[in-house]
């Protein structure tokens, strides 16, 4: 499986594995029998149990397709509507860790999932999915068109990770938080924020961290306390896993 390298918007590099066409095609096939047997489900219940066929009957030809269709839009939206709620998993996704991300380190949004739905119907639903596939193979970051145009890529979540890699802090008994208004971030904020941080500090790159310590202030309305940065951005990441873990 090919390394992707995602430069986030604080040009930090984060590694990560790139889903292998297999786990994709697996993923596919898990999330089609789920539509399948929705599919089943619903046609059992009403043409067999509801005699729905009886209704259509007394209608037009277009409100027959009208009706028959709002009862399978969760077919057809499935992939959306999943990807939307899941952060970019859909149930066959998760069941395979793999996970749409956005190139440049965001969390990808429902213009970025829309955008891969639609394109769904020249990657996949045209030449059976052979599309998708050569692009995913040529792409350097294992994209499919509807990828490239979303900016994204798909990601496995198999990799182990120490708790330097998440948001995650160690935090001795009895902890006392400083900065409660650090509930304005978000996780990704923060992930982004301790990447930042563990970064610079490894390359004693003060301007950056000076950079981060202005933009956490902005965000968070507080000025630092602390008598230097690394204090602060530390206490900063304290504080969040403090209050989110209360919630």
């Amino acid at each position: 499986m090919a390394e992707l390298q995602i430069n986030t918007t604080q040009n930090v590099n984060i590694s990560f594995t790139a889903a292998s066409v297999g786990e994709r095609i697996l993923a596919y096939i898990i999330d089609m029998l789920i539509k399948v047997a929705y599919a089943v489900v619903v046609y059992q219940i009403l043409f067999r149990l509801l005699a729905f066929d009886r209704l259509l009957s007394g209608m037009d030809q277009w409100s027959q397709i009208a009706v028959v269709l709002i009862f399978f839009l969760p077919f057809i939206f499935y992939t959306l509507l999943f990807e939307s709620m899941l952060e970019g998993q859909t149930p066959g996704k998760r069941l395979l860790k793999i996970k749409v991300v956005k190139i440049d380190g965001y969390q990808a949004s429902f213009p970025d999932y829309l955008i891969r739905w639609f394109l769904r119907i020249v990657d996949i639903n045209m030449l059976s999915g052979i599309i998708a596939i050569i692009s995913i193979v040529a792409s350097e970051k294992s994209q499919r068109l509807g990828d490239m145009t979303a900016g994204t890529s798909v990601i496995s979540l198999k990799n182990k990770v120490t708790i330097d890699h998440t948001i995650l802090e160690n935090l001795q008994e009895g902890y006392q938080p400083v900065y409660p208004s650090v509930i304005r971030l978000s996780d990704n904020d923060t992930r982004i924020i301790k990447e930042t941080f563990l970064s610079a500090k490894k390359s004693r790159d003060r301007l950056v961290m000076l950079k981060l310590k202005t933009k956490i202030e902005e965000v968070i309305q507080v000025k630092a306390v602390e008598p230097d940065v690394n204090s602060f951005i530390d206490r900063v990441l304290k504080d969040y896993n403090y209050f989110t873990q209360k919630m």
